[in-house]
């Protein structure tokens, strides 16, 4: 039976997409909700699923055009077997072998940035199979599972990367062009858009990490043991942050038109880098979460976020948000506010610097913050005292278990 591929319900708000890459060719077979190809829309990566088990028979949009909601993919052959197919062509043989044994688990669920790794790295379906944790590979895991099997695994998997400039002679130039992906063109665009559209400033200060560093060295293990997850430092600030915005409610606001619009739920943006550019997923009502449930929230979404399964309404929304520069080395920066929110904090580099405490120099464990805002809205006084309160709640961790 003839089945009609076509792109899926695109996200409110998303006009088209850009058809990535296929990953059946015409002549495969496909199993039922196998993925076929790739969508990149301005915000995430959508997987075209096989409605049914059969064989891919045609392609209707080539790699790399604009597609729109409901516009034919490709034409799938239900029911049909490429084994059947191979075999009406084939000469006779004298005894004809015996078809290879198919498991009968189900194959582990690969995103699109894992997808790509395997195909570069021609992995085969047994060395998927055994990198799969609880169901799903991650890009990492084909990339350890390649070097165990001597698999020459590239240094940074990027497809769509122009490859290596080659080797010039002595007083040569060269220039490569390389469009923009979907993800990035609306990066661009959002920040542009919040510069002119918003009065950006920033304010800095510093914080002693000192007393989470020892909090966090006394129970990381014990954590860790009991909630299956480690205990970072993204939940101390989340907590901070939360508590802060309790007291100014104005950096959890947004401007619309001529009105100042109040939240009165907390919903924290935490930035996350991934190959494909900056996101920033949302902790939906922080405030009703321990830590426990903020360290797990951060973690999934950021291992979805890299391996390209992260859904469109996981990126929406947001009150407030979180960056961490620090990760890369970064002393100081400048944050941009992730619009229609008014404030973003930037977390940097922890260093051991020379404190002087009690009339005693001592090295402390330092930190650079910084709180960029929209002036239209907040004033100076607010954003200053915003972050003394984020950096009284660090400082004194007691604070935040209290609620005083």
């Amino acid at each position: 039976m003839r089945v009609e591929i076509r792109v899926p319900q695109l996200p409110e708000s998303v006009a088209d997409a850009t058809l990535v890459a296929w990953r059946k060719q015409p002549g495969d077979a496909v199993k039922r909700d196998e993925s076929l190809a790739d969508l990149e829309t301005d915000k995430v990566v959508l997987e075209v699923p096989a409605p049914a088990a059969g064989v891919l028979k045609e392609i209707r949009a080539a790699a790399g055009s604009t597609v729109k909601n409901g516009e034919l993919l490709a034409v799938l052959e239900a029911g049909a077997t490429a084994e059947t197919s191979a075999q009406s062509t084939a000469a006779p043989a004298a005894a004809p072998a015996a078809a290879p044994a198919r498991p009968t688990s189900a194959a582990p669920k690969l995103g699109p940035a894992a997808k790509r790794v395997a195909d570069e790295l021609k992995l085969p379906g047994a060395a998927i199979a055994a990198a799969a944790k609880e169901g799903r590979v991650a890009k990492s895991d084909l990339v350890a599972a390649a070097a165990a099997a001597g698999s020459a695994a590239p240094a940074r998997v990027a497809p769509t990367a122009p490859p290596p400039a080659p080797v010039k002679a002595s007083g040569t130039r060269a220039e490569r062009r390389v469009p923009m992906t979907r993800l990035r063109q609306r990066i661009a665009e959002r920040l542009v858009q919040a510069q002119s559209t918003q009065a950006l400033l920033t304010t800095f200060n510093e914080v002693d990490l000192t007393n989470i560093n020892e909090l966090r060295n006394r129970y990381k293990e014990g954590f860790e043991k009991r909630h299956g997850v480690k205990l970072g430092f993204m939940s101390f600030f989340v907590r901070a942050v939360i508590a802060a915005l309790e007291k100014f409610p104005l950096l959890n606001a947004s401007v619309e038109g001529t009105d100042i619009v109040y939240h009165d739920y907390f919903d924290i943006g935490v930035a996350v880098s991934t190959e494909r550019g900056l996101m920033v997923p949302v902790l939906r009502d922080a405030d009703l979460l321990d830590f426990a449930g903020i360290e797990r929230g951060i973690a999934e979404y950021a291992q979805r976020a890299r391996d390209g399964s992260i859904a469109l309404e996981d990126l929406i929304g947001g009150t407030f948000s979180i960056t961490n520069g620090g990760v890369f080395g970064s002393l100081l920066s400048t944050p941009i506010v992730n619009a229609p929110q008014s404030a973003i904090l930037g977390m940097h580099k922890t260093q051991l610097r020379p404190m002087v405490v009690d009339g005693q120099i001592v090295a402390r464990a330092m930190m650079y913050v910084a709180l960029s805002y929209d002036h239209r809205i907040i004033d100076g006084k607010e954003a200053v005292q915003f972050l003394v309160a984020v950096k009284d709640g660090l400082e004194d961790p007691g604070r935040m278990l209290l609620g005083v």
